[in-house]
């Protein structure tokens, strides 16, 4: 389909650039969608600047293709009414502005106010008011997005959530139990496996045949020959002798061609392997796969409800074998040519019709809710001796095997969102893949680990002394005197502090041993003492913790210094006033980290 075409008219002639536009005529536009044609005319309402920009969010967030049966054109007419509503809305609770509303006068306040509006109209729990609140956050974050300051922080941050309140919202799919879900991927290759051998094989009786009308209709090679030049055979050939005693017309049409049910083990096996939407396997097309480099390749698919950017690109595995969905794509290629080439078509997957065993593009049909192959395919393959979550039978349904593979991606992510969340805002990805009922006990048992590791970890506060020995932490430990005189001389340095007795440390295995842990764990010490003479070095050591952020990833970050981090900025530099701080930073900008290093030290780095 061809992509959507805009234009944009108005019934006054337009300024000279350098003239400010004081009014602006009516608003007109229209998008085609493949060829029908949809006009939009918001010429009566009032606001006409905002009406403009609205209406080319509009454009932006319809994706540029519509085929017969999809919710595209009715999707994009739901978004002129709702723009309708809004635009009289906001003249009617700014009549200050007249009709002179744009995109500086819009505020969160406005939003919030339409809000409210939406919910007196529709009911406080009502999935209506929440729909429409969704479609005017989103046209709003298009318009930030192409008139980048114009709207100011508060309404940019408004329009990052949909509904001030949260709303009750339907429970997740749950992820499959993971002997089911890798149950499901083994019988899909098992049966991929089965439908390459058999359309190979019928390649190879159809190379040795000859024509039918010639060497007569009794041998199957024969038929095949037919069928591999002149495409599959349909009803008129049902009464033929041969054809039945050869398994029949959809029996025969399969040796060279995929049947609707030969595609639900292409999509079972792809969702296993990729976690695609289910929408966007059976609209894959034949030149999906690019560039292929180390084990890798790049498949590009379009998926529906990704609004005004659909077009979306995944790397994944590619090999010569069925466990990479590289090689199952290029599987499919090579399986359905001889289909595509019949019928100059590009899409991938090309079958014939069960019900007139003519050849066509599956995108269109419903083969993925068909429960009929659907329940075929787990009884073959003994499911119903599987139980789901709770006991209950186990049914097919692709969107949850997209949900277990990303269950998969999460747990290897340990938790983690910003590692996990690719493809998906935060929220999506938290809400709808991390959240559900199959993660209940790794998300209990992770609260418990951390409450166990925090009673662990708790440590004292640092000592930290003034230039005279006084005590500036809160601690409650006693430091002898004569450690106190060794760590205002220097006597007793480490690094990053004076050590009350470095050959009795916490870290030793053996007493009387020396400590045996790298000097940055004196953060962590109880026998460490901080005063201004360590501050150098200790804000060096800040200075690195803080430029590693760049070169790790948040949780690996976090786990490598967040205790010495927050050990530094609360535990030390806290007690210290400013000007002693800004001199420790001045003094350790003087030559660098080397400046606070012991001997030993410096000599490792020469």
């Amino acid at each position: 389909m061809s992509r959507g075409r805009t234009r944009f008219t108005s019934a006054t002639p337009a300024p000279a650039p350098t003239d400010p536009v004081p009014v602006l005529g009516p608003v007109v536009f229209s998008v085609r969608f493949g060829e029908a044609e949809e006009h939009v005319d918001l010429s009566d309402l009032p606001c006409p600047r905002l009406a403009r920009a609205l209406g080319q969010a509009i454009v932006a967030v319809t994706p540029p293709k519509a085929v017969v049966g999809n919710r595209v054109v009715p999707n994009f007419r739901s978004l002129v009414v709702r723009v309708r509503d809004f635009l009289r809305f906001a003249a009617a609770v700014m009549p200050e502005h007249g009709e002179d509303i744009g995109l500086d006068d819009l505020d969160a306040d406005l939003v919030d106010a339409y809000e409210e509006r939406l919910t007196d109209q529709y009911g406080p729990n009502s999935s209506s008011a929440s729909v429409a609140m969704w479609q005017i956050v989103r046209l709003l974050r298009q318009v930030n997005q192409a008139h980048p300051g114009r709207l100011d922080v508060d309404l940019r941050s408004r329009i990052a959530y949909t509904m001030s309140e949260r709303r009750p919202t339907g429970k997740p799919l749950d992820a499959y139990p993971v002997p089911v879900f890798e149950a499901f991927e083994a019988a899909a290759r098992a049966e991929v496996g089965r439908i390459r051998d058999r359309i190979l094989v019928g390649e190879r009786l159809a190379a040795a045949g000859g024509d039918p009308e010639v060497h007569g209709w009794g041998r199957l090679e024969n038929i095949l020959w037919f069928i591999n030049e002149h495409g599959p055979l349909t009803s008129e050939y049902r009464g033929i002798r041969g054809v039945a005693a050869n398994g029949y017309i959809r029996g025969i049409n399969s040796h060279l061609y995929l049947s609707r049910r030969d595609l639900l083990s292409f999509h079972v096996l792809l969702a296993c392997q990729t976690g695609m939407e289910p929408e966007a396997i059976k609209e894959l097309k034949v030149g999906c796969l690019t560039n292929a480099a180390r084990g890798l390749v790049s498949v590009q698919y379009y998926k529906r409800r990704a609004g005004g950017d659909p077009h979306k690109s995944m790397r994944i595995r590619d090999g010569g074998n069925l466990r990479s969905p590289g090689g199952v794509l290029r599987l499919a290629m090579r399986l359905t040519r001889r289909a595509r080439e019949l019928g100059g078509y590009d899409d991938l997957w090309v079958s014939v019709s069960s019900a007139t065993n003519a050849l066509g593009p599956a995108s269109g049909a419903r083969v993925l809710l068909s429960a009929g192959h659907r329940g075929l395919f787990l009884a073959e393959h003994g499911f119903d001796a599987m139980q789901d979550r709770g006991g209950k039978p186990v049914n097919l349904d692709l969107r949850r095997l997209r949900k277990s593979y990303k269950s998969k991606q999460y747990l290897q992510a340990g938790g983690v969102l910003p590692d996990f969340a690719t493809g998906h805002t935060r929220e999506v990805a938290g809400r709808h893949y991390a959240d559900i009922g199959a993660h209940e006990e790794i998300h209990d048992q992770a609260v418990e680990d951390g409450l166990s590791e925090a009673l662990a970890v708790h440590l004292p506060p640092p000592v930290v002394l003034n230039e005279d020995g006084r005590r500036l932490d809160d601690g409650s430990q006693e430091v002898p005197l004569e450690a106190v005189r060794d760590a205002l001389s220097g006597a007793t340095d480490v690094w990053l502090s004076s050590c009350r007795n470095f050959f009795d440390s916490p870290f030793s295995l053996k007493k009387g041993a020396a400590c045996p842990v790298p000097p940055w764990v004196c953060l962590e010490c109880p026998n460490a003492v901080f005063t201004t003479r360590h501050l150098p070095a200790v804000l060096s050591v800040l200075g690195t913790i803080e430029a590693q952020r760049a070169e790790f990833s948040t949780a690996e970050w976090t786990a490598r210094f967040a205790v010495a981090h927050e050990r530094i900025i609360r535990g030390v530099l806290a007690r210290f006033n400013a000007l002693q701080i800004a001199t420790a930073q001045a003094i350790a900008e003087a030559d660098g980290p080397r400046l606070a290093l012991p001997t030993s030290f410096l000599e490792t780095l020469r």
